[in-house]
């Protein structure tokens, strides 16, 4: 698989034709709208398209916003792995019942902003309630301020203050004032002053510095008990009129399904919108530039007849590579391998596509690092039941895919390794008095730690070489032969001479001669890994340059190889802690199996397992990615490559039909 080949499309239209010829390429989905060139928009006589873009995007936002509110009051609940329904793509190209389904979530947003109104009214009413609840003992008109000579103030004191001194220092400052309490709580004492109007000043500033405030009651009429019962009326009139918008809110969830449809045109009208503000024109005419696949040449050209279009198709030139949006072309494999890629980056145009040389040393290292038969089963379950049931696309489609085959290949090494939820068949063999070893193993990466660390390093080592294969077949590919000789070619020179000695050293091929001639192949590789790191450097800077490769070459392969080790360790720990689950599980079994032993071995067995699971599914995920993103990739991938975005249809409630 590779990168899609792209061609640059250069198209000239008439302008009455444009929202045909749009619909066309929005249904095709394979033509990306790019800016216009800089010659073309200098030009005087061009000016760029205008659309109703905001208006458009202002309506998709009240419809989700009324889903959003219909969401709240007529919650709707889905089935569990329900797919989205499907339509056929025609259908959302129309504008038929768009009005409709805007008119009825304005009803919806109108009855919503009337109930938080009354929700607003309700909070104000509590409050009254709640600040007359200190009064209703006084048996006075709230409205009632005093009379002709004399002044009422009702208010507050805290509640540390001592009142005897509050009425001590009034009698001093107004000798015909009279403090009255009317109740008290933890916070603070409740009064009511009553003085002469030419004494309220002076009284009420003698009581402000024991922390006086007047009670703000002002609006209110009746006795303390008749207000209260007043705002609890009313509060009971509001909560029929907010339920009786409740109800019209819910009676509106019958256009659920049509505002849901209605947002997805309108998210292809956005798109369309979109593209056509890229658009240069005239008064006649129409100029559209823009990138579509070269396989999908032909669908254009046959378009393109229809609307009587000049056009220009070609391929693009080596100074626009990186203004190439890049599509990846995959198979049923390596589309799951997407997931990976999209999450570093893609690759540039014109570069190599990484997921069909991944793709098997990620499900290689992924299927070492989990290793065990129940897990692996319990992955491919999981994607089976996603695919058939969510019938998932694009990205959702790519991580079922990589969890059935991770799945598989998990299954597969913990076959060899014997590994069924660890060690369950042995532990539960045990509990019912049985000494059998549980199931046969090729290898264990308890018992045979050592050879699996030494294993992990050699594969490390293949996949390292593969990623330098690469390098040099793409270095050649550009005319950088040499580059390829001295920097790939130099290491497999001295990786030769290292395992020819290494044959001789662990005596598997004891010779001296053998001994001789992997040191000179060494010598001779480290001689051109030398020359070519100073090849192109001057005076001194040819030793600087010698001096780092050597440090960098060194310190960079041990520390790579090292990486690998983290298969063997992932490989390790998980079989080790799936083993102490089981031997917990089976300890209230120690003297034989009981009904509630067995409930006992069941809740902690499936508790344990679920944790570990859990974190190597993750674990193995995030330590398999840095092996390919860091490791793999340093060695050939150059990426920035700009996903292509064709114009298309878009939707998030409804799937188009494929």
């Amino acid at each position: 698989m590779a990168i899609l080949r792209m061609k640059r499309l250069r198209l000239l239209a008439v302008r009455s034709r444009k929202d045909a010829l749009l619909r066309e390429l929005t249904k095709l989905g394979c033509v990306q709208v790019s800016e216009t060139g800089e010659e073309l928009r200098e030009s005087e006589s061009l000016r760029p398209e205008s659309s109703g873009l905001m208006a458009l995007r202002t309506r998709q936002t009240s419809l989700d916003h009324a889903l959003e509110l219909l969401g709240q009051y007529a919650p709707v609940k889905s089935k569990l792995l329900a797919a989205k329904p499907e339509l056929a793509g025609e259908v959302f190209l129309e504008d038929e019942g768009i009005e409709d389904a805007l008119s009825a979530a304005g009803r919806i947003t109108d009855r919503h902003e009337q109930i938080r109104r009354l929700a607003a009214e309700e909070s104000r009413l509590r409050g009254v309630v709640e600040s007359l609840q200190p009064w209703m003992s006084l048996d006075l008109p709230l409205d009632f301020s005093g009379t002709e000579r004399t002044e009422l103030v009702l208010g507050a004191i805290p509640g540390k203050v001592s009142l005897r001194d509050a009425v001590e220092a009034l009698a001093e400052a107004a000798d015909e004032a009279e403090l009255f309490p009317v109740s008290d709580d933890k916070s603070a004492h409740y009064v009511a002053l009553l003085c002469m109007r030419e004494q309220a000043n002076a009284a009420q500033e003698a009581l402000r510095s024991f922390g006086f405030t007047a009670a703000s009651l002002n609006g209110l009429s009746g006795t303390p008990k008749e207000a209260a019962a007043n705002a609890r009326a009313e509060l009971q009139k509001l909560g029929g009129e907010k339920a009786a918008l409740i109800e019209e809110i819910i009676a509106e969830s019958v256009h659920r399904d049509e505002m849901k449809l209605a947002s997805d045109k309108l998210s292809t009208r956005i798109a369309t919108a979109e593209a056509e503000e890229r658009l240069m024109g005239t008064e006649t005419t129409l100029v559209l530039e823009g990138w579509a696949p070269a396989e999908r040449e032909a669908e254009l050209e046959a378009l393109f007849e229809k609307y009587d279009c000049a056009w220009e198709l070609r391929d693009p030139e080596k100074d626009e590579y990186p203004e190439v949006p890049v599509k990846l072309k995959n198979n049923q494999l390596t589309n799951a391998l997407n997931m990976v890629t999209d999450m570093y980056s893609l690759p540039a145009y014109g570069t190599v596509d990484p997921n069909p040389l991944m793709a098997p040393f990620f499900l290689l290292f992924y299927g070492l690092m989990m290793a065990d038969m129940g897990y692996g089963l319990v992955m491919i379950a999981a994607a089976l039941v996603g695919l058939k049931k969510l019938k998932p696309r694009g990205g959702s489609l790519a991580f079922c895919q990589l969890l059935l085959y991770g799945g598989v290949s998990t299954f597969i090494f913990g076959a060899l390794t014997g590994g069924l939820f660890g060690n369950a068949p042995e532990v539960i063999a045990g509990m019912f008095g049985s000494d059998w070893k549980g199931l046969p193993a090729l290898f264990s990466p308890v018992r045979d730690s050592t050879m699996v660390l030494y294993g992990a390093m050699g594969l490390g080592l293949i996949h390292l070489n593969a990623g330098m294969v690469v390098s040099f077949v793409e270095k050649k590919k550009n005319g950088n032969l040499l580059d390829g000789v001295f920097e790939e070619g130099s290491l497999w020179i001295i990786l030769l001479g290292g395992i020819l000695l290494a044959l001789e050293l662990l005596g598997l091929v004891p010779s001296r001669m053998l001994h001789n001639l992997g040191l000179s192949i060494i010598i001779v590789g480290a001689a051109m890994l030398l020359f070519g790191a100073g090849r192109h450097e001057k005076g001194f800077g040819k030793v600087t340059a010698a001096f780092g490769c050597i440090y960098n070459t060194l310190t960079g392969w041990f520390g790579d190889i090292l990486s690998y080790s983290r298969i063997m360790a992932l490989m390790l720990a998980g079989g080790v802690v799936a083993q102490v689950f089981n031997t917990i599980a089976a300890m209230p079994s120690a003297n034989g199996v009981t009904p509630l032993s067995g409930i006992l071995f069941l809740v902690i067995f499936l508790i344990g397992h679920a944790l570990n699971f859990g974190l190597n599914l993750l674990g193995c995920f995030v330590h398999d990615l840095r092996l390919q993103c860091l490791e793999f990739f340093g060695k050939f991938y150059q990426d920035g490559g700009k996903p292509f975005a064709p114009l298309s249809i878009r939707s998030k409630y409804i799937n188009p039909e494929e």
